[in-house]
């Protein structure tokens, strides 16, 4: 599932048939037919080709976002979970302060300030969402750094750093990747939503939330215009959870 959404977005100006944010308002809600596959919207764009291409945005604005997120969680929740005292203590309260507000209210808030546009809406979740990674590789940190080999690798005189980059991180690597790789369904989910919602994605970008938002209107004349870019995110959103549990089952067995 993810193999056929990911080469789909790779292989899209290959697949399209017609160029996804052409406008022919002569056009609009025609059947689907040999030109148009899945007939068209009502602006008179192809309905198949814009599907295509939103593989490539959901993708593209998903998987970088949880990369960043991931890289960012982990140098910042990572060195003061093992420093421990003033430091862990300090973290924790900056964490809850960013926790207590809702990421729907901080995005919307930096979305209002920076504007619409994709690079804005990857900063606003970013900035949104690093706190709830980072308190997730706190405690497992935490964990980590109170078993045996990190007490023998202090005895042998490993330094702090070396502790962290070569035990710590390493150990807990595993248990992240599978956290990670079920986040990207939630993080995919998350920006459909935004962008169902209006937020960041500019008007006629063939994304998937943008595709479902103006669904709705049409609900009773044409359902296939909401029901088309819902089952694609259905169909990614399951392939990455499908992954990640599989994942999980395959690292940790004794947890499944």
């Amino acid at each position: 599932m993810i193999a056929t959404t990911a080469g789909i977005a790779i292989f899209a100006p290959f697949i399209a048939v017609n160029n996804p944010e052409e406008i022919n308002p002569a056009n609009k809600f025609i059947q689907a037919g040999a030109g148009y596959p899945l007939g068209t919207d009502q602006l008179g764009r192809c309905v198949f080709s814009r599907l295509v291409y939103g593989a490539r945005y959901s993708l593209g604005i998903s998987v970088p976002v949880l990369f960043i997120l991931a890289v960012i969680s982990v140098l910042i929740g990572t060195i003061p979970a093992y420093v421990g005292g003033r430091l862990d203590r300090a973290f924790s309260v900056i964490c809850d302060i960013f926790m207590s507000f809702p990421p729907l209210l901080v995005v919307l808030s930096l979305v209002g300030a920076l504007g619409q546009g994709i690079l804005n809406i990857m900063v606003a979740v970013v900035f949104s969402m690093w706190v709830w990674f980072a308190k997730i590789v706190r405690s497992y940190v935490l964990l980590e750094k109170q078993k045996g080999y990190i007490t023998a690798a202090k005895i042998a005189g490993c330094t702090d750093a070396q502790i962290i980059t070569r035990h710590i991180i390493p150990n807990i690597l595993p248990a992240m990747v599978v956290y990670f790789s079920t986040g990207i369904a939630g993080m995919m989910l998350m920006i459909s939503g935004f962008s169902f919602l209006g937020l960041g994605i500019e008007a006629g970008v063939p994304e998937w939330g943008a595709m479902l938002s103006s669904g709705p209107a049409y609900l009773y004349s044409h359902p296939s215009l909401l029901v088309y870019p819902g089952v694609c995110i259905l169909f990614t959103a399951a392939g990455f959870n499908l992954f990640g549990e599989a994942l999980r089952d395959i690292i940790s067995p004794e947890e499944a």
